[in-house]
C-alpha cells in the first residue's frame, strides 16, 4: 500500500497542473488521487506499509492505549488476539483450560467501542481492556457456573456492581475464567476438569481463583479478577507469576458475587501482570455499594487514582519487617520442596536491602500460630450471603442451598470427595467458639499492629506459599492434598490488606512470590512497596508453554 506520507506530483501545490499531463500521466495520477482518497478514508491502523505489528504478550493498559493513540491498534484487534490465544492454548494445544465461557458479544462491543473512539476518543480509563472474571461473579449474558455441572445453565440478568463499573470505564468482559466448585478449593472441578499451571502442565494453578492466575499468566487478556476467602487470589497469583490484590474489604463490592455479603472473609479483587495495570482495575473497582453495606466503610480511604502512588523509589527508606515463622497450611519445612522456596525468598530479602529497604529481620509476633488455630465458619452468615445473591436472579432455580443440593449433577462433583461436602449440612452455628474466634482475631490484631508500631514497619513480606504448586495428580487423587503451604492470616484477621507480586522461580523453574502484609486501608503503601519491588527486580517472566503466536500486521487483523 502506498505510504500516506510520500508525496506525488498530483499531491503537491499544483506544480504540475493535471491538464498538462500525457493521458498516460493522468490515468496515472488519477489512480494515485484515488488512492490517497481510498487511503484517507481507512481506519489509522491500516496505513504505513512499515508499521509494527502489535504484540500482545505481556502488554499493558498504557501499551493498549497508547497503540490505539497510534493509529497501530483497534480494540476489536486486541479481543480477536485474546480469543486466537485461547483457541491455540487453553483449548488446544498445551491445554491450560482456564476459561470456561467467552462472552458472544465481546467483538460486537470492540466495535462500539472503536466507533466511540472515532467520534471522541477514549470512553474511560479501561477503554478497550480486557477483564476476565473468576466464575463466581456475575456478568449480564454469560452463565455463572461457580465450576460445576450444578450451576451450568445459571443466568444471571445484571453485572456484579463491579463488573457495571468496569464496563462504564470501557473494560470488555472477555470471558469467565475456571476456580474451584462453589469456589472452595482448588481449580478443578465438574464443570471442566482441571486447570494447568502454564509453567508446568503437570501442576495446578492452586485455588480457588486458579483460573484467572493461570488465564492472566498465558497472557489471555489484558487482566483478570479473582476472589479470595482464605487465599484463593494470593495463592494463584505466587504460583502463576503475577501480581494481584486482597483488597481490605469495604473498598470493592461483592454484590454479585458467590459468598458476598454478609460474610465478612470472602473479598473480590484484581489480578494483573504488573502492579500499574493492578491499580488501574483497583481504581475500576473501588466504590460504594448499598447492595454491600461493608462499602460505607471505604468511603473516603483515598481520592483519585491509585498509579499516583507508585514510586520506583519507594522502597528507599521503607521500613519492612521479615516474618519468617511458617505459618502455611500444613507446611512441612523440613522437605526439600519447601527449602526450594525457602532459598529463593534469602535471595528476595536480599533484594528488598538492595532497593533501599531498612529490614527488620525477623520480627516475632506473640502466638501467632496459636492464635490462628482459632478460625471457624458463620454458616448463619454463608446462607444469608446465598439468598441475597440468589435473590438478585429472579429466575434462578435455586433459592437455597437445599434446593441445589437436591441437583442430580451433585453426584459429578470433582473431585470425588467433593460430592459428600457439598451434599452436607453445615455444621450448626457454635456462639461459644465463634466469639473465642473473634477474640483471638482481635488480640492478633493488636499484637501485629504492636510489633508494627514498634518497629516503625511500612508493611510485613512473607512467603506468598511456602511450598513449589502441587501435581495434578496429588489433588485428584487420594489423599487429595494441594494446598500445602498457604497463608491465610490476612483473611484470618478480615482487613489487612495484600499484595502479592512475582519474586522469581525455584530452582526447579517453579514461579514464587512475595506478600507485602499492611495495615487496614494500607492500599496506597502496598502498592507503592510492591510497585518499587518489581520495578527494582522484574522477575514477571511469560511461561514457555504459550509463546506469542506468528505475528501480522495491524493491517491484516483489520481484514477479520
Amino acid at each position: 500500500m502506498t505510504n500516506p506520507n510520500t508525496t506525488t506530483p498530483s499531491m503537491t501545490s499544483g506544480k504540475v497542473p493535471l491538464q498538462k499531463m500525457s493521458i498516460r500521466t493522468r490515468a496515472l495520477a488519477g489512480l494515485l488521487i484515488g488512492a490517497a482518497m481510498l487511503i484517507g478514508t481507512l481506519p489509522a491502523y491500516t496505513q504505513g506499509r512499515n508499521a509494527q505489528p502489535f504484540q500482545i504478550v505481556e502488554t499493558s493498559i498504557d501499551d493498549i492505549h497508547a497503540a490505539i493513540k497510534a493509529g497501530r491498534l483497534t480494540v476489536r484487534q486486541l479481543v480477536q488476539g485474546y480469543l486466537d490465544r485461547i483457541e491455540t492454548y487453553d483449548k488446544r494445544g498445551p491445554n491450560i483450560n482456564s476459561v470456561i465461557t467467552i462472552n458472544p458479544d465481546a467483538l460486537a462491543e470492540a466495535d462500539k467501542l472503536d466507533a466511540a473512539y472515532k467520534r471522541s476518543g477514549l470512553v474511560g480509563p479501561l477503554h478497550g481492556v480486557t477483564v476476565l472474571v473468576k466464575d463466581e461473579v456475575d456478568t449480564a449474558g454469560m452463565p455463572t457456573t461457580l465450576g460445576t455441572l450444578v450451576f451450568k445453565d445459571y443466568r444471571p440478568p445484571r453485572d456484579a456492581f463491579a463488573i457495571e463499573k468496569l464496563r462504564k470505564a470501557g473494560a470488555i468482559i472477555l470471558g469467565k475464567t475456571t476456580l474451584s466448585e462453589f469456589a472452595a478449593g482448588d481449580t478443578y472441578g465438574s464443570m471442566f476438569g482441571a486447570t494447568r499451571n502454564p509453567y508446568d502442565l503437570e501442576r495446578t494453578v492452586g485455588g480457588s481463583s486458579g483460573g484467572s492466575g493461570a488465564a492472566l499468566a498465558a497472557n489471555f487478556s489484558t487482566v483478570t479478577i479473582g476472589e479470595e476467602t482464605f487465599a484463593s487470589i494470593r495463592r494463584p497469583a505466587g504460583w502463576n507469576a503475577v501480581v494481584a490484590l486482597r483488597p481490605t474489604p469495604g473498598l470493592v463490592s461483592r454484590s454479585g458475587m458467590w459468598d458476598g455479603y454478609p460474610t465478612v472473609h470472602a473479598q473480590m479483587g484484581p489480578m494483573a501482570r504488573n502492579v500499574k495495570d493492578l491499580a488501574r482495575l483497583l481504581d475500576g473497582m473501588v466504590g460504594y455499594d448499598p447492595e454491600d453495606p461493608v462499602t460505607a466503610m471505604g468511603v473516603g480511604k483515598v481520592e483519585g487514582s491509585y498509579t499516583k502512588y507508585l514510586n520506583r523509589n519507594g522502597l528507599k527508606g521503607a521500613r519492612i519487617g521479615i516474618l519468617r515463622e511458617s505459618i502455611g497450611n500444613n507446611s512441612e519445612p523440613g522437605t526439600d520442596d519447601f527449602k526450594k522456596v525457602d532459598a529463593a525468598f534469602e535471595k528476595n530479602v536480599a533484594e528488598l536491602k538492595a532497593a533501599g529497604a531498612i529490614l527488620v529481620d525477623p520480627i516475632t509476633i506473640p502466638n501467632l500460630k496459636t492464635l490462628l488455630t482459632r478460625r471457624v465458619p458463620d454458616p448463619v452468615a454463608a446462607d444469608a450471603a446465598l439468598k441475597l445473591y440468589l435473590a438478585r436472579n429472579p429466575n434462578s432455580p435455586y433459592k437455597t442451598r437445599e434446593d441445589y443440593q437436591k441437583s442430580p449433577d451433585m453426584e459429578k462433583s470433582f473431585p470425588p470427595p467433593n460430592v459428600a461436602r457439598w451434599k452436607a449440612t453445615p455444621a450448626p452455628f457454635n456462639p461459644a467458639r465463634y466469639v473465642e474466634y473473634v477474640q483471638a482475631r482481635e488480640q492478633l490484631m493488636i499484637a501485629i499492629l504492636n510489633v508494627m508500631a514498634d518497629n516503625k514497619l511500612d508493611a510485613i513480606v512473607h512467603k506468598t506459599v511456602e511450598h513449589q504448586p502441587a501435581l495434578i495428580s496429588e489433588g485428584i487423587n487420594p489423599p487429595y492434598t494441594s494446598t500445602k503451604g498457604v497463608p491465610s492470616w490476612n483473611t484470618f484477621l478480615i482487613y489487612p490488606a495484600s499484595v502479592t507480586v512475582p519474586s522469581g522461580f525455584t530452582v526447579d523453574n517453579l514461579p514464587v512470590g512475595i506478600t507485602f502484609f499492611g495495615r487496614p486501608y494500607s492500599e496506597p503503601v502496598l502498592l507503592k512497596l510492591a510497585y518499587a519491588y518489581e520495578q527494582a527486580t522484574r522477575h514477571r517472566v511469560p511461561p514457555k508453554t504459550t509463546p506469542p503466536l506468528p505475528q501480522t500486521t495491524a493491517a491484516d487483523n483489520s481484514r477479520r
